[in-house]
């Protein structure tokens, strides 16, 4: 029996792909440096571990309400309102199992076959996959490159010229991965301006908004009338190191949520029962591991920048939010006579060092002259890393 046709088309998380092959390659006796990470390298606080530990011993491993426990949505929305001055009632809230949950949830409430979803790109990649799941169609719009100084921006003027009548949402990425652009207090209320004016909706993702280095943050669920017009989607993932806890939420009006809950049951049933008790301590508890590993990986990003900076041919700009840098490769690429993809294949077969090629989150230019790196990962590889990126990139210039 042959599958769905839509099924076979998708794209998997390439990243994944990387990951595994620099693990081969580990496994071989290889010191692989591995940039194309997209999780924090710290553990999990121990605070948080003890209360899943806590819950597990009294037996609370079943199955708990679909929407989640109620004294964590009740944390997640006071986490909201009293970070972002919003007015979040617990009722307005799905804990999901993963945020990328929580953005499938807001993508099929909302696209219908027909529909077009506008995405800047470059962009995680499931956000156009679950468009083109759901029969509709991902209008890509590219970043503003402002070059080593200004670095990424949304293009609200080619954002307003996608939309059509068919327009249905527009997906924001704030902290953006794979930029770490954090767009600003402007870009972000000329969004919601759009949405206004166009009666569209705003399919929101902040999953790295507590990874903020420079600058202020303006967050969609700070406005007054963002029922009208954003769903909202966040986890723990990032922000607590709790990447294989799956642990996201959703945030919409009420009429919503209440809908989506029936979807929810018919896919998942509920979050893991113990990891939303640890949930509500890592909300409510002790924010210092948060702000030490922010403060750690702002030191890790310049390191980063200080060092991709010294490699002929690469114009990096020094990142503002989430754990990304994602240089400019296009004036190396055309010296080395290379490709991105083939870069990225001969690093990590010839260096041992593993990042991920633009490709995977762009299919235009935003991906054929860009590399993403991660700096979550200790200092001294990240030096280590950009310096045999470096040799690598002299040894083929002094070949030519």
């Amino acid at each position: 029996m042959l599958i769905r046709e839509v099924i076979e088309v998708l794209r998997g998380e390439t990243g994944f792909i990387y990951t595994a092959r620099a693990r081969e390659l580990a496994k071989k006796g290889f010191k692989v440096i591995n940039f194309g990470v997209g999780q924090p390298d710290l553990p999990t606080p121990r605070h948080i571990v003890e209360e899943a530990k806590k819950a597990l011993d009294a037996g609370f491993t079943g199955y708990t309400e679909v929407a989640g426990i109620p004294e964590l949505r009740q944390a997640i929305a006071d986490y909201l309102n009293e970070r972002y001055g919003s007015d979040v009632k617990p009722e307005e809230v799905i804990v999901t199992p993963g945020t990328k949950a929580a953005l499938f949830l807001a993508f099929a409430a909302y696209v219908k076959p027909g529909d077009e979803v506008v995405i800047p790109e470059p962009s995680y990649y499931m956000y156009p996959e679950v468009t083109k799941f759901l029969g509709g169609k991902p209008v890509y719009v590219p970043l503003k490159w402002g070059g080593g100084e200004r670095g990424f921006e949304l293009d609200i003027e080619l954002i307003e010229k996608a939309i059509s009548d068919k327009t249905r949402a527009i997906v924001i990425n704030n902290p953006h991965n794979p930029t770490g652009a954090v767009f600003s207090s402007r870009e972000v209320e000329k969004v919601l301006e759009l949405a206004r004016e166009k009666s569209i909706l705003v399919i929101v993702d902040e999953i790295y908004d507590n990874f903020i280095y420079e600058g202020e943050f303006k967050s969609f669920i700070s406005f007054s009338d963002w029922r009208d017009y954003v769903v909202y989607a966040n986890g723990l993932s990032k922000t607590f190191s709790m990447t294989g806890w799956r642990l996201g939420y959703l945030v919409a009006r009420k009429e919503v949520t209440s809908r989506l809950t029936r979807l929810a049951v018919n896919i998942w049933t509920c979050a893991p029962s113990f990891a939303q008790k640890a949930g509500i301590v890592a909300l409510k508890g002790s924010w210092e591991p948060v702000k030490e590993m922010i403060s750690l990986f702002k030191k890790r990003r310049d390191v980063m920048f200080e060092e991709l900076r010294k490699i002929r041919g690469v114009d990096v700009w020094k990142s503002r939010g989430a754990f990304y840098m994602y240089p400019n490769v296009k004036k190396l690429l055309v010296e080395l006579g290379m490709d991105v993809e083939m870069l990225t294949e001969v690093l990590l077969s010839e260096k041992h060092v593993a990042l991920l090629p633009g490709t995977v989150f762009s299919e235009g230019d935003m991906g054929r002259n860009f590399i993403r790196l991660s700096f979550a990962l200790d200092e001294k590889l990240i030096a280590e890393g950009v310096n045999r990126i470096k040799s690598f990139v002299e040894e083929k210039l002094a070949e030519k």
